[in-house]
């Protein structure tokens, strides 16, 4: 469903790209000065025709106002930022049930990344366990083409499956490297183009077990 005006479509997207850059709704304040308006009380009413329209989802907690939009299902706490889960094929895909949302994760381990270009990914395997790197384990992966030999990369080989592990370029060859000691059987080498480069693992993050 869209909008029904272009006023609220702006007011929504708006709203969409604070949230995604800072990870928390902005004030109506905020949204007014935006777009020239000088009294809050147009924005609260453009937010309610979206609630009407099902666009997003105001509610009550603790005495304070929450907004909920997208797909979320829950107000972003202040200092959080959204991370969406990589695009897998469906037959590299491992399905769980959180991963029917966005994860969330503290924006200070961004760095100086958006949102917009990072993805989480669950790792499928141990291949990369002598750097610190597990089974089941989150990796934050930098969405882009480039990569230098030696990173640790998500990639997706022959459009089938997905991998995480090192990098390196052998003339027309990609070679895709576990870490530490391995045997020669356990390197993906395929030349270039049946090797799709999906980004750079970044950042870690560990479930509790």
């Amino acid at each position: 469903m869209h909008a029904q005006t272009r006023r609220q479509s702006q007011v929504l997207d708006f709203m969409l790209r604070h949230i995604e850059s800072h990870g928390h709704r902005p004030s109506y304040a905020l949204i007014a000065r935006q777009f020239g308006l000088s009294s809050r009380a147009g924005i609260g009413r453009i937010v309610r025709d979206l609630e009407e329209q099902g666009l997003l989802t105001r509610r009550r907690e603790n005495g304070h106002f929450y907004i909920d939009v997208g797909s979320t299902n829950g107000p972003v706490p202040a200092g959080g930022v959204l991370v969406e889960w990589l695009e897998l094929p469906a037959e590299g895909r491992r399905l769980e049930g959180y991963q029917e949302r966005p994860l969330i994760m503290p924006e200070f381990m961004l760095g100086q990344h958006v949102a917009s270009r990072v993805r989480a990914y669950r790792v499928p395997d141990d291949t990369l366990a002598s750097e610190n790197i597990f089974e089941d384990d989150i990796s934050i992966i930098e969405l882009r083409k480039f990569v230098r030999d030696g990173d640790t990369v998500a990639a997706i080989v022959e459009a089938k499956s997905a991998v995480l592990r090192k990098y390196y370029r052998v003339g027309a060859y990609i070679e895709l490297r576990p870490a530490g000691e391995f045997e020669p059987d356990d390197i993906i080498r395929m030349p270039a183009d049946h090797i799709d480069i999906l980004g750079l693992h970044r950042a870690l993050m560990r479930p509790i077990s």
